[in-house]
């Protein structure tokens, strides 16, 4: 139910997104000039957008790895792919404070104004990057959470507390694969939606 009513409120966001950028007057900013990277004098354009998204789907196949690994109860492996999920998730979640500060001191987007176009650009970019961040920095946090607890044994001892289910059953893995994978597939939206079109 969590993971519908998120999609819901992600299409939502979306929808707002087209819905602001068809019907808005003011010129609309190109994508590939306001997301361009400087890099040894030599302007790329969405590149650091293309790292992101590389090392997000990464993840979901280190995730994917991860929920294998729990159900044949390899408990090292599964800790090792859940901290890297994590630490992949982390980096991506640190591009995009880069991503925010590089837009808000050097191009001067806020969430009320744009110098670019449109005002409606900054306020839209924010609350969609910045509610898909908190989704990622949420998994991070319970990524490395359920890593420890594989790490130490807790499921295969059936160690009392959060998140631990019945004895050998690594089922909050998959959970947590489920929820990883809705964050990426997101993500794979936002993409196209906001730094393609």
């Amino acid at each position: 139910i969590f993971l519908l009513s998120d999609t819901f409120i992600f299409s939502c966001f979306l929808l707002s997104y087209m819905t602001v950028r068809m019907s808005t007057t003011a010129p609309w900013p190109d994508p590939s000039e306001v997301f361009a990277l400087t890099i040894g004098g030599v302007k790329l354009p969405l590149i650091l957008i293309a790292i992101m998204t590389f090392i997000l789907i990464s993840s979901s196949g280190t995730m994917a790895m991860a929920v294998n690994c729990g159900y044949r109860r390899d408990r090292t492996k599964t800790a090792v792919l859940l901290a890297l999920t994590a630490l992949l998730g982390a980096s991506f979640v640190g591009m995009q404070a880069f991503e925010w500060t590089k837009l808000i001191l050097e191009e001067g987007v806020r969430p009320w104004g744009n110098p670019m176009g449109a005002a409606q650009f900054g306020s839209t970019f924010f609350m969609i990057t910045g509610f898909h961040g908190f989704h990622v920095s949420i998994g991070v946090l319970f990524l490395f959470i359920i890593a420890r607890k594989v790490w130490r044994g807790d499921f295969d001892r059936n160690t009392p507390g959060f998140f631990t289910s019945r004895k050998g059953n690594y089922e909050i893995v998959e959970t947590l694969g489920l929820y990883w994978h809705f964050v990426d597939l997101v993500w794979v939206f936002i993409f196209a939606v906001f730094y393609l079109w």
